[in-house]
């Protein structure tokens, strides 16, 4: 499978994640406007694949003889809970004061360690995993999607699954559909069928009650922002997955790539959640589901207290709050 994004010498180039699973289709971006754009409507999404679009977003910016500067922020303010996106940036923005190719450079090594990072985060996560469940075929439950589609390659929480398919210890998967825009059942399911993973989609709220006929030995899920205290920010639905999986008992970990980790964000109560447009509640595939006027909540993330999380771990190993 091709990268998630990429660099092709004059455009990023992103798998369009808005259109699967009916289509794989990729898209060339060529300036920062665009990438925004692709960022803001999900065409590309993932934490540590926003890292990579943050980067590549400041070799646009090199490139159209504008402000650098105000335009890599238009960049990292593109979507402002995924602490990856504003990483990105700053690290390829770093290397402006030396010209346009360390800019680049410093973009494609973060491109290149992308997949080394995310093999030894979910290599370690399994090892807690079956420390956790015992080395057996495991019912695995997926939150959002932390795959490859997450990522430049391979995947983070998704990783989990791949290294312990690779062992024959996954039995199955329930996918969590998961809002906004159903990135369970369309990017996950997608994912795990191409790899030969069985698995089964459930509604989100399904989970607490496949919890309780013992139909979940583990939970795995992704990041987007992890406070100095260990809380977690992930894909709204993520903090009530972690409440009834303390009550039944079941393992809850997280996996993600250390740059994940916001050391200055002291605890989650200081994490902007992002807000969504309304009409993804009021609407589905274009026809209207709600009463005219209906005011609508669309958070986009929820913060989990790190007291509910039993490991977070990422390539340099389980982290210490």
């Amino acid at each position: 499978m091709r990268r998630t994004i990429d660099w092709t010498g004059d455009a990023v180039t992103i798998i369009d994640q808005t259109a699967l699973p009916a289509e794989y289709r990729v898209l060339e971006l060529r300036t920062v406007g665009e990438l925004v754009d692709a960022v803001q409507r999900l065409a590309v999404r993932g934490a540590p694949a926003l890292g990579a679009a943050g980067a590549l977003g400041v070799v646009l910016a090199t490139r159209a003889n504008g402000d650098v500067e105000a335009d890599a922020d238009r960049v990292a303010q593109a979507r402002p809970t995924a602490v990856n996106l504003s990483w990105g940036v700053s690290r390829a923005l770093a290397k402006l004061p030396e010209g346009p190719e360390a800019v680049l450079a410093e973009a494609l090594a973060i491109l290149d360690e992308d997949e080394r990072i995310n093999r030894e985060a979910s290599r370690l996560a399994a090892e807690v995993v079956l420390a956790q469940c015992g080395r057996r075929p495991l019912s695995l439950l997926s939150h959002c999607n932390a795959g490859h589609l997450a990522t430049v390659a391979w995947g983070s929480a998704l990783g989990v699954v791949w290294h312990l398919h690779a062992r024959g210890l996954v039995g199955s998967v329930l996918v969590d559909e998961t809002r906004p825009l159903l990135q369970g059942a369309r990017l996950t399911a997608w994912e795990l069928a191409e790899a030969g993973v069985p698995y089964r989609i459930q509604p989100d709220g399904a989970a607490a009650a496949a919890m309780s006929r013992g139909l979940v030995d583990c939970v795995l899920v992704g990041a987007d922002r992890i406070a100095a205290n260990g809380d977690v920010a992930n894909k709204i639905g993520t903090y009530g997955l972690a409440i009834a999986a303390k009550h039944h008992g079941i393992p809850f970990v997280v996996v993600a790539p250390s740059s994940t980790v916001d050391s200055a964000m002291p605890d989650g109560a200081g994490i902007v959640i992002e807000e969504r447009d309304p009409g993804e509640v009021l609407s589905f595939g274009g026809t209207k589901v709600a009463p005219e006027g209906a005011e609508v909540f669309n958070p986009a993330f929820d913060v989990t207290p790190f007291e509910l999380v039993t490991a977070v771990v990422t390539e340099q190993g389980v982290l210490s709050p």
